[in-house]
């Protein structure tokens, strides 16, 4: 698995961390101040990169957490059908099928930036 362990005071917004394992990206990191018989703790809150649902975590600042290492591929758009469009991926011109987002228009040579991370992908 591509993923390493850190502890939660090295997190920061717009990184990746592993909740209920799946990989998010941090939106929000606050830390509480050490109390009288405790050390201080972190809350993460974070959205998952494939499937868009919100997370959060409260542990304490040295506990360790997983965090993903997502990649960052380039592509090119070789067709597109209704909802799909089979993408061929510029370093191993390995060619696959990905579901184009809402927002997004897409027209066949044109080229793209995905997110990898175990075979799951996602347009950007």
């Amino acid at each position: 698995m591509a993923k390493e362990q850190k502890q939660v005071r090295e997190l920061q917004e717009g990184s990746y961390v592993m909740m209920e394992e799946k990989p998010c990206k941090i939106y929000a990191y606050s830390t509480a101040k050490p109390g009288k018989h405790g050390s201080a703790k972190a809350r993460v809150e974070a959205r998952g990169v494939f499937d868009d649902k919100k997370r959060s975590l409260s542990q304490p600042v040295d506990a360790k957490v997983w965090v993903p290492i997502i990649e960052r591929k380039q592509g090119q758009v070789v067709s597109v059908t209704g909802e799909d469009a089979q993408i061929m991926d510029l370093e191993t011109y390995q060619t696959f099928t990905m579901l184009i987002p809402d927002d997004e228009d897409l027209n066949p040579e044109d080229e793209i930036e995905y997110l990898e991370y175990e075979g799951q992908r996602k347009i950007v």
